[in-house]
């Protein structure tokens, strides 16, 4: 294996929230509603790998993929630089990012997003979710704590023919969110990534592609021997894990097209949780 590569998609400024006053920060979009949706309880969880890759079809309609693809091409993009700073990983593409709690809360509770990660409401310790059957410990296991909403740096990134992102790993932030009646601390734990385009809108290439590793889960070591490809669906939530735990990956060239992708991760409380240290 290489050595790890920290990702450029830290978010170095989340981490210093706590000790310093950020500049003050541009105003957030004014999103698109999140309409139309598919029932929440037609949303499933798909495991590719184990512990660190999971994927929901049709988190997003096709339709508001294309809302949004049209609402997003008019923010202010900045092409990433050619080169990269020692130790980041090549990255070209396209992006904008805003800090936004309104629209992470949006993304988590008005999609059945919650629902699917914590389980739905009165879902006793024995897990009766339909598809997962997971009990709340094990949720906080996989998930790697109490999950209590989605890192409100939002990011959007274009990929263009030729575009792409080299391999690396995504690293886990510390951060605290402006819960009520009182902030919550947090660190990000998996890598929230939403397809907004894919082959049937005319995007060829830009799968996400996993590298084979050792990886330790359900208590035990695995090997992964294989390449996971993850090819893009329109609406589709990749999430897989970050921080020590991540796999080498990366974000293959764009051939045709543009790959559209609005980016977050999961939070857990930062306590005295044995998954979330």
């Amino acid at each position: 294996m290489p050595p790890k590569k920290h990702s450029t998609t830290k978010t170095k400024s989340l981490s210093k929230t706590a000790t310093s006053t950020p500049p003050a920060p541009a105003p957030p979009p004014n999103w698109p509603a999140l309409k139309p949706l598919i029932p929440a309880s037609d949303l499933s969880l798909h495991t590719l790998l184990p512990s660190q890759i999971i994927t929901i079809s049709q988190f997003f309609t096709s339709t508001l993929c294309k809302t949004y693809v049209n609402f997003l091409k008019e923010l202010p993009l900045t092409t990433t630089p050619g080169k990269p700073k020692k130790g980041d990983a090549l990255r070209f593409n396209d992006r904008f990012q805003v800090f936004d709690e309104g629209f992470a809360n949006r993304l988590w509770l008005e999609t059945g997003l919650r629902e699917l990660v914590c389980g739905s409401e009165g879902e006793g310790d024995e897990g009766e979710g339909e598809g997962d059957g997971m009990t709340k410990e094990e949720r906080r296991e996989l998930w790697g704590g109490e999950v209590v909403g989605l890192n409100p740096s939002i990011r959007i990134y274009r990929y263009t023919k030729g575009q792409f992102f080299d391999c690396h790993y995504d690293e886990s932030n510390v951060l605290t969110l402006a819960t009520k009646p009182t902030p919550t601390p947090a660190k990000t734990t998996w890598t929230l990534l939403l397809y907004l385009t894919s082959p049937t809108t005319g995007c060829i290439g830009g799968e996400t592609v996993f590298y084979p590793d050792e990886m330790t889960f359900g208590g035990k070591k695995n090997v992964v021997e294989k390449e996971v490809v993850v090819g893009l669906e329109t609406g589709m939530c990749l999430l897989h894990k970050h921080g020590n735990d991540c796999m080498l990956h990366e974000g293959r060239e764009v051939l045709e097209g543009e790959k559209w992708v609005i980016r977050s991760d999961l939070c857990v409380k930062r306590g005295k949780s044995r998954f979330a240290d």
